[in-house]
């Protein structure tokens, strides 16, 4: 087998693995984010012949990881996608309003004349997403699919509903594909299933180079919250529409239990993470084996959760008359209506901004971490006067410990581990603990390197 890595190197966005045997096989097909040089990327043309690439595995339903599909489609892949049934839900619902995203985008651009091009066109459109979603031939964990030239198994990956760690067997080789990993203790998710062995194995590092403490980041959301009401100021939480928003209703929900936060109206105001989280309270009803037995739908569709799903009821809260929390999306701000809430409420230094998960390089989110004095919305500098808090351990993708002992069962250790998926620091800094403390041999690739298995 030839292995090509075709993003997800270097970065945590734009992820795609090309596989190389009597047929070509793509693992995930991810958008790039980020900074304008990784954005370019995604106009390129498909470094093969679209057509040519037999199969697409899709690993779970975040953008990084399934947003090019509708692109590649368009480009003339009419070949399966295989993925498991949630996947298959969340992808539709994330597809589809990124499209749409993508034509407001464009529309804003031509109106006010701030784009270079002319027009300005989104990367596809609903046409494209709804051709994708034809081709998607779904598997549940544990079966195995057969595909042009190979096999393949879906093994549960904890880190949204759906997830999967990839098993793909061709040529007389395994190759196996972590996809996002989630954490051992996830407050929605069962932990990720164990890792038997593979001769070649592609690990994500998103946080390669840090641990979680769920405590103090608990303690650090219950007090940010407190002190921003008693202020007389409202929360913002740009947040993911997949499985980010459920996690935080679900320590909000704690949270008020104990005591701990004001009993302030909690807005969600996303169209996408409403419709993600009808899915999990759909996995919910279902007794789904992916989650874990003590979550119950309150835990998720509390009497003091608002939802605003109109344009005309996500601005009534643009400038909160009241403390209040408000959760939007997209977690990194790159996008969507949080960009709205931030422009009204970042030159206000009673709000607070609370940034919930991993935030990458170049997007206004890390901008805002990075302790950015202003940010550019909608072609205008908004000042910077909110209090801005960071809190990483929200993320539900392993820390290095997490992955560590994921790869600690293995009963057979990879021949190669290839660490992807990371920022620079993050990739090496896991590759070196793979080296010391697993004693294997672990490389951090390059982009559009090309290897045998």
């Amino acid at each position: 087998m030839k292995l090509t890595f075709l993003g997800g190197v270097g970065t945590v966005t734009g992820s795609k693995f090309l596989i190389e045997n009597t047929e070509r096989v793509l693992l995930d097909c991810g958008l790039f984010q980020g900074q304008r040089e990784l954005r370019r990327r995604n106009w390129a043309t498909f470094p093969v012949p679209a057509e040519s690439v037999s199969a697409v595995v899709l690993s779970h339903a975040h953008l990084d990881h399934c947003g090019y599909l509708p692109a590649l489609v368009r480009q003339g892949f009419d070949g399966p996608v295989h993925t498991t049934p949630r996947t298959a839900e969340l992808a539709a619902i994330v597809l589809r309003d990124c499209a749409k995203l993508m034509a407001d985008e464009a529309e804003h651009a031509n109106s006010h004349g701030w784009s270079s091009h002319r027009p300005a066109l989104p990367l596809y459109d609903e046409k494209d997403v709804a051709r994708t979603l034809d081709r998607f031939v779904l598997s549940e964990h544990g079966e195995w699919a057969d595909l042009p030239g190979a096999r393949l198994r879906l093994h549960r990956a904890g880190h949204i509903l759906g997830s999967s760690w990839t098993e793909l067997e061709a040529g007389g080789r395994t190759l196996v594909h972590s996809g996002d990993l989630g954490r051992r203790v996830h407050p929605l998710l069962r932990a990720p299933e164990p890792f038997e062995g593979c001769d070649a194995l592609l690990v994500e590092s998103t946080y390669g180079n840090r641990r979680h403490d769920d405590a103090t980041t608990m303690a650090d959301l219950a007090a940010a919250i407190t002190t921003t009401v008693q202020r007389g100021g409202s929360v913002l939480i740009p947040a993911f529409a997949v499985d980010r928003t459920e996690v935080i209703l679900y320590r909000l929900h704690e949270l008020r239990a104990a005591g701990r936060i004001p009993r302030v109206p909690v807005y969600i105001d996303s169209p996408m993470g409403l419709a993600a989280r009808d899915v999990y309270l759909a996995a919910i009803a279902a007794h789904s084996p992916e989650l874990r037995p003590d979550l119950t739908r309150d835990l998720l569709d509390a009497s003091w959760v608002h939802e605003l799903r109109t344009a005309e009821q996500s601005m009534s809260v643009n400038d909160p008359a009241h403390p209040c929390v408000i959760v939007s999306s997209s977690g990194m701000a790159t996008g969507g209506r949080v960009l709205h809430h931030l422009r009204h409420m970042l030159p206000d230094g009673t709000m607070t901004v609370l940034i919930v998960g991993f935030a990458a390089v170049g997007t206004r989110a890390r901008d805002l971490v990075d302790g950015a004095t202003s940010i550019k919305i909608h072609g205008h500098y908004v000042p910077v006067r909110a209090r801005i808090v960071n809190l990483p351990g929200f993320s539900v993708h392993a820390d290095a410990d997490d992955t560590i002992a994921w790869l600690s069962t293995a009963t057979r250790p990879p021949e190669v581990t290839y660490v992807v998926h990371g920022e620079p620091d993050s990739a090496a800094t896991l590759c070196d603990r793979i080296r010391d403390e697993l004693g294997w041999q672990a490389v951090v690739p390059r982009q559009d390197e090309r290897v045998l298995i």
